[in-house]
């Protein structure tokens, strides 16, 4: 998977253009390039869970796989006293969210690359944030639902926008097998929007 976007180097030729979008009110510029998520610019379906994302003031937020950084930025843009950290195994798109977040003036962002989370070592985040690689298998996408469980506090909720026709009701499941509370905020064009909750009887399997 060498030259796709879930892939730690990216071996395709760059091809930097630069991107303008509007999400949740503010005008962000972007840079994108290939060996990307996206880069012809914001799909769909980060557009919805961008939209949806109810984020409490003061959050520490995770984005896995922030891809560019439309997710993680806005993020950060609305919980301007909290922070977010921005992970993703693409050394490109890691370089290129801490471009965005400095040309768009957003400085509580941690942009690091990392396997999955395979880095993070805070165990208490109040929300998880992805948009799953889905290419990269089904496996990949539930290991990151139980990964994200255990970096969540209790309370703590967990993000995710995934099509139904990729795979979001056995996505849905998944969650409900680790999670306490597993709800379907938001559907919009085949893309589904979950939040679960980490609860006190939850208990991963």
């Amino acid at each position: 998977m060498s030259n796709h976007y879930y892939s730690d180097k990216p071996q395709v030729a760059h091809d930097r253009r630069a991107t303008e979008a509007e999400l949740r009110g503010w005008k962000l510029r972007f840079i994108t390039d290939a060996g990307v998520f996206s880069k012809n610019g914001i799909d769909y379906g980060s557009r919805v869970l961008i939209d949806a994302m109810d984020l409490p003031a003061g959050a520490h937020v995770l984005d896995v796989g922030c891809g560019y950084g439309p997710i993680g930025l806005t993020a950060a843009k609305l919980v301007p006293d909290g922070h977010v950290t921005m992970i993703d195994i693409n050394e490109r798109a890691i370089e290129l969210s801490r471009e965005n977040a400095k040309a768009n003036g957003i400085m509580n962002v941690t942009v690091m690359q990392s396997d999955l989370l395979a880095e993070v070592k805070k165990e208490d985040y109040d929300v998880v944030l992805t948009n799953p690689p889905i290419r990269a298998g089904k496996e990949t996408v539930h290991t990151i639902f139980e990964q994200a469980y255990r970096h969540l506090k209790i309370g703590g909720s967990l993000w995710v926008v995934i099509q139904k026709k990729q795979g979001a009701p056995s996505a849905k499941e998944k969650l409900e097998s680790l999670f306490g509370r597993v709800e379907e905020v938001t559907k919009d064009k085949g893309y589904r929007i979950f939040k679960a909750v980490k609860t006190e009887e939850a208990s991963i399997s």
